[in-house]
């Protein structure tokens, strides 16, 4: 089959790559300046041109990454700029499939497990998880990554893409072995670097529910969602136990050898994601994300429990 990827030279964008290729298939990552193991055709994730568009002519499937990081600090221009990248390109790609003469089979469009509720109580599935925005006692600008998620899916929605089935993957952090990607980009290699450094210990007391995938997980469930003609609408992409972060960091450290993990507190850690050029957000809304889609698919997860995948990411990174 024919892949064409949109946005794919970070670390997921690579995993794809690499996983869909050794299968046989054909790749094509559409990109404005990177560089990948597959073949690369420029676009500038806004305008839809004949030299990018036929490439999706024709295409089996299609799977938009395309967006800025969110591994930044949440400043106004930043924010405007996760907003305008990941609707513009999910326009462009969307207005490129409604054009072709053989259109895609299936549009995966990535979205993210940051649109449901900061929360504690209970996990969050497709069904019954409740969408983020009006928390109490949250930081109000936490509702601009609510805001840019659910713009991003509605333009997914809103694409004239009768003949293309079309699903937002709700995805959990992905963790991967470092490969060629920057360290920014591979969230295990931080956190990673992080832990050996001594800081790998719990954050403002570390109630709050990490939601993961390992990335053997995560191609194999875009493999099942292809195959799949009756799944549509939002997929959830994360391992079924979610756990409190200091249990995640706790299984991170016993996973590289580290004997302890210094605390921080909220304050602490605000100061700390400032100065990665990050957001602490990241590490204090509380993810409670499950995957009720895929199970009820039948899709078996390889790594379902973080202390196993922390072993087999850290046996691969040695």
């Amino acid at each position: 089959m024919k892949y064409v990827i949109p946005g794919g030279t970070g670390q997921v964008g690579a995993l794809c790559a690499k996983h869909w290729m050794a299968a046989g298939h054909e790749v094509v990552v559409l990109t404005r300046s990177g560089a990948s193991e597959a073949r690369t055709v420029r676009w500038d994730g806004r305008t839809v041109e004949d030299a990018w568009a036929r490439e999706i002519d024709g295409a089996d499937v299609v799977l938009n990454l395309a967006g800025r990081s969110v591994s930044c600090r949440y400043t106004e221009e930043n924010l405007r700029e996760m907003m305008d990248s990941r609707v513009e390109s999910t326009r462009a790609v969307g207005e490129a499939i409604a054009r072709a003469k053989r259109p895609p089979r299936v549009w995966l469009q990535m979205s993210t497990a940051t649109i449901y509720a900061h929360r504690f109580d209970a996990p969050n599935d497709e069904k019954t998880g409740l969408l983020g925005g009006a928390e109490p006692d949250v930081p109000a600008y936490w509702k601009r990554s609510i805001d840019i998620a659910v713009a991003w899916e509605r333009t997914l929605m809103e694409a004239a893409t009768p003949a293309t089935r079309r699903v937002a993957l709700r995805a959990a952090m992905v963790m991967s072995e470092p490969g060629a990607q920057s360290a920014t980009d591979n969230i295990f290699a931080v956190l990673s670097r992080l832990t050996r450094l001594g800081l790998g210990g719990s954050i403002a007391g570390g109630a709050q529910y990490v939601s993961w995938i390992h990335g053997d997980d995560f191609v194999r469930a875009l493999d099942l969602l292809v195959a799949r003609d009756d799944l549509d609408g939002p997929v959830n992409l994360a391992a079924p136990e979610p756990l409190p972060y200091r249990d995640f960091m706790r299984a991170l450290r016993e996973a590289l050898g580290v004997p302890f993990g210094l605390p921080a507190t909220a304050w602490m850690a605000s100061i700390g994601a400032a100065a990665m050029g990050t957001d602490p957000e990241m590490v204090l809304k509380s993810r409670r994300v499950v995957p009720a889609r895929l199970l009820d698919a039948g899709f078996t997860f390889n790594h379902p429990t973080w202390p196993g995948a922390a072993r087999d990411l850290a046996r691969r990174a040695r």
